[in-house]
């Protein structure tokens, strides 16, 4: 593998000077699918890490029907940051599957949330489970798994009949094969798509029909925005809230998935690892089609600070004209998603307590 493969997507400038570029891939579909613009290599297999998170929430929704709805569905879907409000849905969650957080079988962390956290030391609290940032989609496995008579024990089990379905809508949504089987540092299966087809996903839930339940992921998603983040300075957040319809789902080593309600979708992937950059990115390729960002000005840059000061700033670069043929050749080794041909649910959206 040589960096030469994939494009600059940005650059950290400090005082006028270039410290950093991140490079990496991303690429844009068009409503109808196509691919229009891409740079770097997106043809290329990804691990995904929690940008998959609302194809796994989608299955678990598939298998829990109404048991999983509003905020559980967004926090199913989300990578929160474990605020009590948070770690209450979590529970409500798990007790309705008369389940406890000893079920979950995610690793013990402290909340990514920094006031909770600190509020936790300081009263000598301890690393647990449930304010992992993970929680709400093991819950949501325990409740699907729990709702179709499956085994609880071994739910994180490649072979688990959930954790098949979830291969099998991967695969559907993205309109491609899975390419790589992995275990995500939650301890969950993993699967590798190109970066196509991970765009592919987002599409897919933006422009499901109505009352599907990959539209109601979508719909929980957006309407609830601090359940799939946090309420303090998370970039899955910010950018819904900056653009009312958008959905955005970010992943561990630079990886970021988003769509506009016009079925424009965007996947990036950085591949130094560091996600700093990626709204900026996304956000630039959006704009580079002509879908209106304006609202979210304030996301296209990271400040850079000196002396506590911003001095400069990350910003998006990339180079539309250095994209090859492997834009075509991306193109066509995916294809659109299929629905699954019953009639859509007739289930209601209904709000958590």
């Amino acid at each position: 593998m040589t960096i030469f493969r994939y494009a600059e997507l940005a650059r950290v400038v400090r005082n006028g000077f270039v410290e950093s570029r991140h490079y990496g891939s991303v690429v844009v579909l068009a409503p109808d699918g196509e691919v229009v613009l891409a740079a770097g290599v997106p043809d290329e297999p990804v691990l995904p890490r929690s940008t998959l998170k609302p194809v796994q929430a989608l299955a678990c929704r598939v298998a829990a029907g109404d048991e999983l709805t509003g905020r559980a569905l967004a926090l199913a879907a989300g990578s929160h940051t474990g605020d009590d409000r948070h770690v209450e849905v979590v529970r409500a969650m798990l007790a309705g599957a008369g389940l406890t957080e000893d079920a979950l079988g995610c690793p013990v962390d402290w909340p990514e949330d920094e006031p909770t956290r600190e509020r936790l030391i300081r009263a000598g609290g301890q690393r647990d489970r449930i304010r992992m940032n993970c929680s709400g989609k093991h819950a949501a496995m325990l409740v699907a798994s729990v709702a179709r008579s499956w085994s609880t024990h071994d739910y994180l089990d490649p072979e688990h009949p959930l954790q098949r379905e979830t291969a099998a809508a991967v695969a559907r949504l993205a309109g491609t094969p899975v390419a790589h089987h992995a275990v995500d540092g939650c301890g969950a299966p993993l699967f590798g798509l190109p970066l196509t087809g991970l765009a592919r996903t987002f599409q897919a839930l933006v422009t499901a029909p109505d009352g599907s339940d990959e539209a109601l992921v979508a719909q929980a998603m957006r309407q609830y925005p601090e359940y799939v983040g946090g309420w303090h300075g998370h970039p899955n957040t910010d950018l819904m809230r900056a653009l009312p319809g958008v959905l955005a789902k970010g992943g561990a080593e630079g990886v970021l998935g988003v769509a506009a309600p016009d079925g424009h979708a965007v996947a990036v992937k950085v591949v130094d690892g560091s996600p700093r950059a990626t709204t900026a990115i996304a956000l630039a390729a959006l704009d580079a089609v002509g879908v209106p960002v304006g609202g979210a000005d304030a996301l296209r840059q990271v400040p850079v600070l000196g002396g506590g000061e911003p001095v400069g700033a990350v910003t998006a670069v990339i180079d539309w004209t250095a994209a090859s043929s492997r834009t075509e050749a991306a193109s066509s080794r995916t294809q659109a998603p299929s629905f699954r041909t019953q009639a859509p649910s007739s289930r209601t959206e209904k709000e958590e307590s």
